[in-house]
């Protein structure tokens, strides 16, 4: 059993956070309870007093499921283009550098093998910190790169999704993701390879619409 964190003393109301206008990162929006971020993490980044999931990035929760230093990325090369030479306020391009830089990410999905409990397994883990967890050609590619390594070593693929659905910005060949990814799981499916799909919040539209629904387990964060 996890251990009980007491939050009798860190639990009020948190206005101001920091002091610049906003309320402090770790401050539950559901009871307004806060946290250290030792605390957090400690819990898994559940608020304990009322059970609140707070945003979990990739590696994260990378850490948090699979066995120590079980891990192994793949694909981690691959990076968006801009077919579309899409540009609202500002292009495509600048965005996605801009997106790598502020989270260390190449893209809004994370896979590689993995190991939980000593069972071998495939992870593929979106970071909803990276545009919004949206779904373009380098997420779709990876979640069936993902699908092919489950099948090829005969192991199940776990993903845990967080996403706002396909990226605007790529434009059909993003919608195009949904039956690629469909297409994928149907593999795994003939291949007898289990498929469990985490749908982290938010998981949404595209995403939800394709792979994230198909899991043969299917579990959802509140």
């Amino acid at each position: 059993m996890a251990s009980r964190i007491d939050v009798s003393i860190e639990h009020r109301n948190v206005p101001e956070g920091s002091g610049d206008g906003k309320p402090h990162p770790n401050s539950c929006p559901k009871c307004e309870s806060h946290y250290r971020e030792d605390e957090l993490e400690a819990n898994l980044r559940v608020c304990p007093h009322c059970g609140y999931h707070f945003p979990v990035r990739a590696r994260d929760r990378i850490r948090q499921i699979a066995d120590a230093d079980s891990f192994e990325e793949e694909a981690a090369d691959l990076r968006s283009e801009d077919p579309l030479d899409f540009f609202d306020v500002r292009p495509y391009p600048e965005r996605l550098v801009e997106a790598e830089l502020n989270t260390g990410l190449g893209d809004a999905m994370i896979i590689g093998r993995a190991a939980i409990e000593e069972h071998p397994c495939e992870l593929a883990v979106m970071d909803f910190s990276f545009m919004g967890g949206s779904m373009g050609s380098v997420v779709g590619e990876k979640l069936v790169r993902a699908a092919e390594g489950a099948i090829e070593r005969k192991v199940p693929l776990i993903s845990v999704t967080a996403s706002g659905g396909a990226r605007m910005q790529e434009g059909i060949l993003s919608l195009m993701q949904l039956p690629k990814t469909v297409c994928a799981v149907e593999d795994l499916r003939d291949a007898r390879c289990g498929f469990i799909s985490v749908m982290g919040h938010p998981t949404t539209a595209g995403v939800l619409a394709s792979f994230a629904s198909l899991g043969d387990f299917c579990v959802a964060e509140p």
